[in-house]
């Protein structure tokens, strides 16, 4: 599930994979988190035409780090792969 880009010029809608339940931990986690990634796309640590996004991987509903190309939209940089999480996903099968 797509959580949304975080940016300076928007703000986030931001939700918790279904099997989780919101509660006042997780939704400060996620504000802690939107105020992460808020602060590092405004530094420009990866770059002026890249910003990072935090998403929920649609099948295994793990986090997902990427670095985005602000222009294209293109996905320059996934963490963790998206190999690892296919391996992941088999190896949760067996």
């Amino acid at each position: 599930m797509e959580v949304g880009l975080i940016t300076n010029r928007e703000a986030p809608a931001l939700t918790v994979p279904n099997q989780a339940v919101e509660t006042p931990e997780i939704r400060e986690e996620r504000r802690q988190v939107i105020k992460a990634v808020k602060a590092v796309n405004k530094s420009e640590l990866f770059g002026q035409n890249n910003e990072v996004t935090f998403v929920f991987h649609r099948e295994t509903h793990r986090p997902l780090l990427r670095i985005v190309d602000r222009v294209t939209r293109e996905v320059v940089r996934q963490i963790p792969p998206e190999q690892v999480l296919r391996l992941a996903e088999e190896l949760e099968d067996d």
